[in-house]
């Protein structure tokens, strides 16, 4: 019996190391990393992004799964690569989703105030982003960030906030949890919730995806 592939993407500013405690069974699963790849400028569209993202990936096949960010790639890549499934976690399964607070942001383009050097910061992305009040739940996750170019933040900032999903998209296994700061789970309807998980919990509950993601992915 042949292995399946499955492919992790890291959330926003990520660098795959996010997935260092989520172990899948190698004798059931062949598991590869996706990064982030440098924008070729702002103007890039998440579709041309995505048609350089999928070169690196290698198999047909595939499971794609992506975290916060990094779940709105996976269901971009899967109209360019044959994946079988695609699982979201911590993220949205559509523009609509996407919480009040971010719409706010969006409309009145308040995170374009904020200086193009300020944004290689966490803090201030933090801040223009996130909000202050998720600040003690990021401290673990800023220890991950390695994308921190202008350039880079700016595309996908506006890239979260700007999304148009594409058409004819695999509909994603979606896993949220209850405590999920960025995304709260009231507006969404996940097929799969963590009891306590935070946008952080490809970190801190691991446990939980040890056991239910071989579960998911072979059902």
């Amino acid at each position: 019996m042949s292995r399946i592939p499955v492919y992790f993407m890291p959330g926003l500013a990520a660098s795959s190391k996010i997935f260092e405690y989520v172990k899948l069974d190698d004798s059931l699963f062949e598991t590869h990393y996706l990064e982030w790849l440098e924008p070729l400028d702002k103007k890039e569209s998440i579709s041309e992004y995505v048609t350089r993202l999928a070169q690196n990936i290698k198999h047909e096949n595939t499971v794609l799964i992506g975290v916060s960010f990094g779940g709105i790639i996976v269901q971009e890549l899967s109209k360019l690569v044959n994946a079988k499934q695609v699982i979201i976690i911590s993220s949205i399964q559509n523009p609509q989703e996407l919480p009040t607070r971010l719409q706010v942001i969006r409309n009145t383009k308040a995170y374009k105030l904020t200086p193009t050097k300020l944004l290689s910061s966490f803090d201030t992305l933090e801040k223009v982003v996130f909000g202050n009040w998720a600040k003690k739940r990021l401290e673990l996750y800023k220890k991950y960030l390695v994308m921190n170019s202008q350039n880079y933040l700016k595309w996908a900032i506006h890239n979260v906030l700007y999304w148009q999903k594409s058409a004819d998209l695999i509909k994603p296994i979606h896993i949220h949890g209850d405590n999920d700061e960025i995304f709260p789970i009231k507006k969404l309807n996940p097929d799969y919730t963590v009891a306590g998980g935070t946008h952080i919990m490809i970190i801190n509950k691991a446990k939980w995806f040890n056991k239910m993601l071989p579960e998911i992915i072979i059902k």
